[in-house]
């Protein structure tokens, strides 16, 4: 039965296909650019300055410095960067970290961002952006981080390692996950939130075998956009929180946390959303939610527990206690010592307990 709900879209173009990295130069004169400043990781410098070269009088430099978890120290010197060549929009290409990059640089100065996405974070799709400081991660939601323009070319993402692809992968799953149980949840988005994860459940295993099936890394990218919607649209819950919290205090790596906590969280509280529990199980074919996201995560072969990722085991009970501070909505009641032990059985790298 269909009840109340409230759908707000947002603005985002987005450029979907193989080869379409060659409308960038034009996308970019769309938004009235004439002088981009592109945004890399060090590790994807070359697929800058090819882009750089692509761009010609179009780029005004690239900065190479993107760093997980957007330290705020790293955007300070990508600003100074922008004003030293003048650029009036910015150009992120690569994964999460360096949209976070631009989603910043937008906050603070108002320029234009085209995102080109490398992997499937999806936050390329948000008004969303997280931010490190001291060693906590804070959030914050406003259309003025919101990309205007996403390009995304399937043929950027037949490199990505097969390792990487499903780690990321399984981080867009979270996404459309948590958007199913959300408490502004609508059919609109649990529609793409349920495609989304299908699409990502069976496209990752043929790419995890068949690491250039074209077909299949087309699937992935799809799903990823549909999970990336979902958590722009949305807000998220106790997975999300949980992943901040361990990421800003323990500086893990971030697709990988997403994919070993998300079975546990998703335990948690699957008494509490069980018609979202069941749509997940559909989606991945599966008889239970977590299990069944728990045995995908083995079938791809990422790691096992938090402390395979760098996570001190003396890091647990700080990770409760921070977990239940600043209130927020989430479909089961924030228990600590429950929260403690789901996060006890992901840093070991146990199946989630499922009742």
């Amino acid at each position: 039965m269909i009840g109340s709900f409230t759908y707000e879209s947002l603005p985002c173009r987005v450029v979907f296909g193989s080869g379409t990295l060659g409308t960038v130069n034009a996308e970019v004169r769309r938004l009235g650019g004439k002088r981009a400043l592109v945004l890399t990781s060090s590790e994807q410098m070359t697929q800058g300055v090819s882009l750089a070269d692509e761009l010609g009088s179009l780029c005004a430099g690239i900065f190479s410095d993107a760093t997980m978890h957007t330290p705020v120290e790293v955007t300070e010197r990508a600003l100074t960067a922008l004003r030293t060549c003048q650029a009036d929009c910015v150009i992120s290409l690569g994964g999460g970290s360096t949209i976070g990059l631009g989603k910043a640089l937008a906050l603070r100065t108002g320029v234009n961002q085209l995102c080109i996405p490398t992997t499937y974070a999806g936050s390329e799709m948000t008004p969303i952006l997280g931010e490190t400081r001291d060693g906590r991660k804070t959030t914050l939601r406003s259309a003025a981080v919101l990309p205007e323009t996403v390009v995304y070319d399937v043929d950027l993402t037949m490199t990505l390692p097969a390792k990487l692809a499903a780690t990321s992968g399984i981080n867009a799953i979270a996404h459309a996950a948590e958007a199913l149980y959300a408490q502004e949840a609508n059919p609109v988005i649990s529609l793409m939130a349920e495609e989304g994860i299908r699409a990502l459940a069976h496209a990752l295993p043929v790419i995890a075998v068949t690491s250039d099936d074209h077909d299949a890394r087309t699937e992935a990218l799809y799903g990823a956009w549909f999970c990336g919607v979902c958590l722009g649209t949305v807000g998220m819950a106790l997975h999300h929180k949980l992943c901040h919290v361990l990421g800003g205090r323990f500086d893990l790596p971030h697709s990988e946390m997403h994919a070993i906590v998300l079975p546990h969280a998703l335990a948690y509280n699957a008494a509490a959303a069980p018609d979202a529990a069941a749509r997940i199980a559909k989606a991945v074919d599966a008889n239970n939610a977590a299990t069944g996201l728990f045995d995908l995560s083995r079938r791809l072969g990422t790691k096992r527990g938090l402390r395979e990722i760098g996570m001190p085991e003396d890091g647990i009970d700080r990770a409760a206690d921070l977990a239940i501070v600043d209130a927020y909505w989430n479909p089961r009641s924030l228990e600590r010592d429950a929260i403690r032990d789901l996060i006890a059985r992901a840093w070991a790298g146990e199946p989630p307990a499922v009742p």
